[in-house]
């Protein structure tokens, strides 16, 4: 479980096609510190198991259906990724909860720069449509926010200069595309009152 507390902006370093998924090395210094194999790793939101841990770089293998279901097909050597822990029982749960289980992709729609902050829009996959609620959370390439609009095409966030500063999001323009993870409680909610 992660809290979408992103912790840093890490690199790709290699890609390597591998038997119909992909091996990803990752540049990042403070999640490597303490990550040993075995150990979760969410890379811009989706949660992945380390390799091996070498230095200031970890190794991930990266199955067809998280090709399939992300934007982590996309990445190539220089791209920079969110970076986040899986969190430990004893921490602040600072954003939400959040699984690593990415549910589909968002295209950037449009960006409004601020004094401050920005507005950003992104297109909203009819079928997650029903579990996205303004003021509620979503997590966007790993990255823990509140949903400020909503429609039947898309919803909005804002970004505040530290999310800026500190993730991919400060860099996407319009026409990227990110990951979206909505919020598991409405998932277990809906699942519940369809089996009654």
């Amino acid at each position: 479980m992660f809290t979408g507390i992103i912790e840093e902006k890490g690199e790709v370093v290699a890609v390597e096609q591998a038997g119909g998924g992909a091996v990803l090395s990752v540049r990042g210094p403070v999640v490597t510190s303490d990550a040993k194999h075995g150990d979760s790793i969410a890379v811009n939101g989706v949660c992945l198991t380390v390799v091996e841990a070498k230095d200031d770089v970890f190794t991930v293998d990266v199955m067809r259906e998280s090709l399939d279901r992300s934007s982590l097909g996309s990445l190539i050597e220089g791209s920079p990724v969110n970076l986040e822990r899986a969190v430990r029982a004893d921490q602040r749960l600072g954003g939400h909860i959040v699984q690593g289980h990415v549910d589909g992709t968002a295209v950037l729609l449009s960006r409004e720069p601020g004094e401050r902050w920005d507005d950003v829009r992104f297109s909203l996959p009819e079928a997650l449509g029903r579990y996205v609620a303004e003021k509620g959370s979503i997590a966007i390439d790993g990255i823990s926010l509140t949903v400020t609009t909503v429609d039947d095409e898309s919803f909005g966030v804002s970004l505040i200069p530290t999310t800026l500063k500190l993730t991919t999001l400060g860099d996407r323009q319009v026409g990227d595309v990110v990951n979206i993870e909505v919020d598991v409680i409405a998932k277990y909610v809906e699942r519940l009152v369809v089996r009654q």
